[in-house]
């Protein structure tokens, strides 16, 4: 897929990670797609922004984290009274990391380190997917 083919006019995209470094190299290749992209430190900036701003198209989401980590993440916004948004989780912790996330949570999950264009196919096939109902 090339990348420049997806575009994110009208999409809003929240990425939580704690690595500056991945926040600033997805916000460039988003922003770069049109996406309307927003930056969070850890999970608990992150459920604060999804609980201030409300609907976000898509949560990209770091599992290993201080402060609230992703399955802290998940499972609150799991009880929140919001609307949920599709998450893709990445982490280095290997599959087992992933599997201990209910598999109706997430809308997928990708591997530390990843490549770009995959990580944008499957931010692709998420936003074709309809909104998880609460």
């Amino acid at each position: 897929m090339n990348v420049t083919k997806l575009d994110g006019t009208g999409r809003h995209i929240l990425v939580i990670d704690d690595d500056l470094a991945i926040r600033v190299l997805l916000q460039a290749v988003l922003r770069r797609m049109n996406f309307d992209v927003e930056l969070a430190e850890d999970g608990a900036a992150g459920l604060e922004k999804l609980q201030a701003n409300g609907k976000f198209d898509l949560v990209l989401l770091d599992l290993m984290m201080p402060r609230l980590n992703g399955y802290e993440f998940i499972e609150r916004i799991g009880a929140a009274p919001i609307e949920r948004p599709h998450i893709i989780v990445f982490t280095a912790a290997g599959k087992r990391g992933v599997d201990k996330i209910p598999p109706d949570a997430i809308c997928a999950s990708i591997l530390k380190p990843f490549d770009l264009e995959k990580f944008i196919e499957l931010i692709d096939d998420c936003l074709g997917k309809e909104m998880p109902h609460k």
